[in-house]
């Protein structure tokens, strides 16, 4: 840990001040007190291993893909996720505190932040920034983390997120977070709020590209349907440039035969292939007889491809939120909820169907919830991970019964039955292993954390079954029994053959302990289908780095 100024001597002071010029003149903006009160829970990692471990009497086992709860503090949370998960995330959302002031609204150091605290915004800036450095860590190279803030916190949000990801890798979605009715009869003497910001954060902007999202057509004008098509009224849409407008040697000239026997030639605005595809799916409108320039058919009842704005709007609100809440539980369980179409919205557009989620201020679980709900409407097998701490029960009694609810499924207020959505839930919790330093760790207590990071390689790999435990070695494997992860504890190889006979059946991970590094020629007789790593010196590793980037600040 960096030392405080009362320690050090007056040329480290003057030293010190001139690093400090130097920076600001460096860095535009945004300068905070970052030594005034360091936050615990970082300083906690610097004398302790975070790891994670199950909590199987929380599991919940379906078919389908493999989501995550953790329950503890998220920068523990974070950290573990950085050996577990570093490069492998798509997509996060957090919600974090909004820093209004409010009475118990969010913690630092143990003690709740208060409107009066004169370092209110330094407080809530060494928090988000060490999160935000782990989050950019886990983001693969076409990630995109989205953060909700209001006006108290949004300038220096968005100017942080510009230092962690450069300024051109952050831009700004404002939410309209109320209903068109909401709100008229309030009294305001100025502006009367009715928006938050949405900061979107890129890994590398140039490899990422939005989807476009579905959206009703709400067209004005009254359609018909001429040739009693079972689907319903459509438009008549344009799919060819005119004759006269098209080019003999350009892209998509070709020529079409009309029902009547009439060959229609010009450039069209999709492949041939494609025309080809939609004439036989009944989409394409050739008049009354037969014989007329060919048109597309638009059905008013499918939603139409629509192009994301930097407003979003009609997505649900605070209140619609937690009237579904309510739905879910019987009763008010949580306070100010994002709705799950706002969240959907963000997976519709910035996450292909196979996306990894995480939510590091998961909340009351909506972000999961949304998932589940994206999976189910698209057919996708996108998976997430979730991380809140348990103030005020959050995660045991709202959370995690929220996403059991969801994935079994349940009755509403009004007794009408909910269908469940299906998937897996694994719950762990966050814990503390005690060393001297992170950086002076001794061989026993190397010997300590192979033997309670298991958990932890099981969710690298993506096996997530213990099948077996002994003093020597742990087994792990995913539903389908198709990969296998190994643990071996010791130096001492004399049960190595023994495991090594349960693994060659399927792809294996055998990560093996050393006090240093493996000879890992030395296991090649073990075939291609044994992958061998060490253990503990790689997650050690990560920790190390990460407790110097925060000394280096």
């Amino acid at each position: 840990m960096a030392r405080k100024l009362t320690e050090l001597t007056k040329d480290e002071l003057i030293a010190k001040i001139a690093d400090l010029e130097d920076k600001l003149k460096k860095r535009y903006g945004l300068v905070w007190d970052r030594e005034k009160e360091p936050e615990k829970i970082v300083v906690d990692c610097e004398r302790n291993v975070p790891v994670l471990q199950a909590d199987k009497t929380k599991a919940i086992i379906n078919s389908g893909e493999d989501n995550i709860l953790i329950e503890g503090d998220n920068y523990h949370a974070l950290t573990c996720l950085n050996y577990t998960h570093r490069g492998k995330i798509d997509f996060i959302y957090i919600d974090p505190p909004y820093n209004t002031g409010k009475k118990n609204e969010w913690k630092y150091n143990d003690q709740y932040v208060d409107i009066n605290d004169n370092y209110k915004h330094s407080k809530w800036l060494n928090m988000m920034e060490k999160r935000l450095a782990l989050a950019k860590n886990l983001l693969a190279e076409t990630g995109v983390l989205f953060i909700s803030i209001d006006d108290k916190e949004f300038a220096n949000c968005f100017l942080l997120a510009q230092r962690i990801f450069e300024e051109d890798n952050v831009e700004d979605i404002i939410w309209h977070k109320v209903a068109d009715d909401s709100g008229r009869m309030k009294i305001t003497h100025r502006i009367r709020k009715e928006h938050e910001h949405i900061v979107v954060c890129y890994k590398n902007k140039e490899t990422v590209f939005f989807h476009k999202y579905k959206a009703p057509r709400n067209y004005k004008n009254a359609y018909t349907n001429p040739d009693d098509d079972p689907r319903g009224p459509y438009k008549q849409g344009i799919i060819s440039n005119t004759e006269a407008n098209s080019n003999r040697n350009g892209k998509n000239y070709y020529s079409v035969t009309t029902p009547s026997g009439k060959v229609i030639s010009r450039q069209w605005r999709v492949p041939e292939e494609e025309f080809a595809r939609l004439r036989a799916d009944n989409r394409i409108y050739f008049g009354k007889y037969g014989d007329s320039i060919p048109s597309l058919k638009v059905f008013i009842y499918e939603d139409k491809e629509a192009t994301p704005t930097s407003i979003f709007s009609d997505l649900g609100t605070a209140k619609t939120a937690g009237q579904a809440l309510e739905d879910i539980f019987g009763t008010r369980v949580f306070d100010y909820p994002k709705p799950v179409a706002l969240i959907d919205r963000l997976l519709e557009i910035a996450t292909n169907k196979n996306a990894v989620v995480l939510d590091f201020f998961a909340g009351s679980g909506t972000t999961g919830h949304a998932v589940l709900e994206r999976n189910k409407m698209d057919g996708g097998t996108r998976k997430f991970i979730l991380c809140t701490n348990n103030e005020g029960n959050i995660c045991s009694d709202v959370c995690y019964p929220r996403l059991q609810r969801v994935i079994q499924g349940y009755k509403k207020n009004n007794h009408e039955a909910v269908q469940g959505l299906g998937g897996n839930l694994t719950y762990y919790k966050t814990a503390l292993i005690p060393v001297e330093r992170i950086d002076k760790v001794t061989d026993r207590q190397r010997v300590e954390i192979t033997r309670k990071v298991g958990t932890m390689i099981g969710l690298k790999e993506s096996t997530l079954q213990e099948t077996e435990l002994t003093e020597y070695y742990q087994i792990f494997t995913n539903h389908d029994k198709t990969r296998k992860t190994a643990i071996y504890f010791r130096e001492d190889e004399s049960k190595m053959d023994e495991l090594v006979k349960k693994l060659v059946d399927v792809p294996t991970a055998l990560y093996v302990f050393s006090y240093g590094k493996v000879d890992k020629e030395a296991y090649k007789e073990l075939g291609k289908n044994i992958r061998v790593e060490d253990i503990p010196e790689p997650l050690l590793q990560i920790y190390k780095e990460i407790n110097l980037k925060i000394e280096d600040k």
